[in-house]
This record gives structure tokens, sequence and C-alpha cells, in this order.
């Protein structure tokens, strides 16, 4: 795991902490839990192991050796481990500088990759979960052929993540946008069905799975559920689909990379709108913005929703926006965690920190106000 950018001598990486065996390992667990866990019957694997489970177990039980600490012995022991060990364990020891203290891969609850392990695995040298989703949009962008029709392709995705049958026949269904995104949605595969029901949260429209296995009453609201959102605030029960062989589901690495920042990406946009600022959208692969008027100076903003502030920094850092500055806007409840706004200003290069400004839908016109008033000093 390496944070900044690996191309050119004179870009400093995002973080200059020391890496060891352990933090590799967990990056590479990591790989491993984002790739297995599409697979049917992943807490019944049989031997022989995929390849790239097997290296992780070998690498795993060398380190452990190494350590003096006693081994997984087999995939489902390791996958349990990836749920209990967090990434400060002394077997790991990933730098706090990299990943936040107690992030563990896989969801002490749901049993599935975490979203700090989707974030990791998309740190790697394949670019991981990340590559995919954007391999996907623009194969989408490529077959749109125009910019507004992607646009309202990639709009459809965002607030689409599971289609059911009866979608189809509702007043404003667009069939044009389906027929070019249908591709991109499969079947509710097994190990997301409780009882032989899908269940999603009623906050992120993401799947969400209990505890124990069976479909929560209606004061199943709380720890006892997971979903792929994970922080999302709940005051109602995970809703039902009784029928998922009626339903498809977007593919996750674009439920992670495209639907997770879209409230982020909304929120952010009516702000601007209430304010009166106005901007116009950029072309690219993810919703961006350019604001008008403001001088000779180019200001854009983009929204994400990432765990990992460092990790966050380190992406932006490996692509940097043009812009003179970029309002980096996250939720508010993630820019309010301990540390996260610290953990990302010191994880970007120097050169950096004046350009992109991290933010908030709450902060981002107080934040854009200041930013014209350092322009008019500097002036």
């Amino acid at each position: 795991m390496r944070a900044g950018s690996a191309d050119g001598a004179d870009r400093p990486n995002a973080s200059e902490a020391p890496e060891g065996v352990g933090s590799d390992i967990f990056g590479e667990l990591a790989r491993m839990v984002a790739a297995l866990s599409e697979v049917q019957g992943l807490r019944s694997f049989t031997l022989p192991y995929p390849g790239l489970a097997q290296r992780a177990l070998d690498h795993t039980v060398m380190r452990c050796l190494n350590a003096g600490e006693a081994p997984p012995r087999s995939l489902p022991e390791l996958w349990e481990w990836c749920r209990t060990r967090p990434s400060d364990d002394p077997l790991f020891a990933v730098p706090s500088s990299l990943v936040s203290p107690g992030t563990t891969l896989v969801h002490r609850v749901g049993r599935m990759p975490t979203r700090s392990c989707l974030e990791v695995a998309s740190h790697g040298p394949d670019g991981g979960v990340a590559a995919h989703a954007r391999a996907l949009l623009g194969d989408l962008h490529a077959r749109s052929g125009t910019e507004e029709r992607y646009r309202q392709c990639r709009a459809f995705l965002a607030r689409h993540p599971v289609v059911h049958q009866q979608d189809r026949f509702a007043p404003g269904w667009n069939r044009a946008v389906w027929s070019r995104v249908k591709n991109l949605y499969g079947p509710l595969p097994e190990f997301l069905l409780v009882d032989g029901d899908f269940l999603y949260c009623p906050s992120c429209r993401l799947p969400a799975l209990p505890r124990d296995g069976a479909v929560p009453g209606p004061s199943g609201t709380g720890a006892e559920v997971w979903c792929e959102g994970e922080d999302c605030p709940r005051d109602a029960p995970p809703q039902l689909i009784r029928e998922p062989d009626q339903a498809w589901i977007l593919q996750r690495s674009l439920r992670w990379y495209l639907v997770l920042p879209h409230r982020t990406d909304e929120a952010a946009r009516e702000t601007l709108e209430r304010a009166g600022v106005a901007y116009e959208t950029l072309p690219g692969l993810l919703p961006s913005y350019r604001l008008r008027d403001t001088g000779p100076r180019i200001v854009d903003i983009q929204a994400y929703d990432r765990l990992q502030p460092a990790l966050l920094a380190a992406h932006l850092t490996d692509n940097t926006p043009l812009a003179d500055r970029t309002l980096v806007v996250v939720p508010d409840a993630l820019a309010g965690r301990d540390g996260y706004r610290q953990a990302f200003t010191d994880a970007l290069p120097a050169l950096l920190r004046d350009r992109l400004v991290l933010t908030t839908p709450m902060d981002l016109v107080p934040d854009l106000g200041q930013a014209r008033r350092e322009e008019k000093d500097d002036a």
C-alpha cells in the first residue's frame, strides 16, 4: 500500500509513512476480500482455493510464523481474521497516516467487505474496484455518443441501484436510457438474500443484511443490520423485495463508486442553487462542476464519500485536478469525525494543500466565499 503518485520524481508522495510487510499483507487481504465477496457460497470454500486467496493465505501464514503467532488454518478462518483483526493489529501495523486505526476489512455484522476494504483494495496496484467502475463508465460513455445522453445514464444509475420489473411500467420510465444501462445490472445474488427475500436500506437503497440471517421485525433499525452504506441513519427497518427474481442489481463497483457519493453530490448542487451560485457540469466519468463568475481563477467542485481521508488525498494527488482550486465535498458526518480533515490535509503534498480544499454541503458556500476573499487579497 502506497499513498501518493508513482509517476514522476518531482511529485511528492501523499504519505511518507514507512511501510512494512504487515501493511502490504493488509492491502493484499483487502484485494482478496473484495474479489472473493462476489463469489456465491463464500463461507463454504473448499480446496483448492482460488489463486489469489491461496497466495494471501500463504503470505499471512508466513507473517504469523515470523511474528511467533498461530496462523489461520483455512480460508474461512482467514476471512474471520479479516472481520476481527484491525489495521493497527501488531500483525499488520498499518500506519495511522494511511488507514484509520481500528479499520477492518470484513464487516462484523454483514460479513461483507467494509467500505474501507474497497477503498484499500482500490489503492492497490491494479486500481481494484475503482478501476473496474471507471472501465464500466468509460464504456457507457463511449456507447452513449453524447455528453447529455451519458449524464442521463449516469443519473439513472446513481438513483437506481436496484431495478424491479414493476419499475419499467412506472410513469417517467426512460426506455432509451434503460437500453443503454441494463447490461450494468445483474440478478440479485444468493448471498444477499435473507429467507428468500432481498433487503435494502431505506436511506441509501443499497443491500442490507441482518446479523442473525433473519428478516428483522419493525424495530430492526439499529446496529444489528448492515447495509453497504454502513453509516446510514435509519429510522425505519430495511425494505423488502419479496420477488428477488423480478429485480436486478447494479454492479457493486458502481454502487460504491457512483451511488454512494450521489447524495453528497445532490446536496452540494442544492446548496449552490439555493445560494444563487452559477455553475456548469463538466464532461467526465463522474459528476464535477465548474463555478462561473470566479474571475481569472478556475474553481471546480467534486463530491466524494470516502471513509479513509488519507486514501482520498492519495487519489486526488494521483489525479490532480487542473483547476486553480477544487472544493472536495464530502458528507458532513464524515468531515466531522475526529481527525478526518487533518488526516486529509496531512496526506496531501504541500503544493496541493491550497488547491484542494475539503468541505461539506453545509460549508460549501462559506468556504467558497473564503476562497474568493483570499483571491482578492492575493490580487
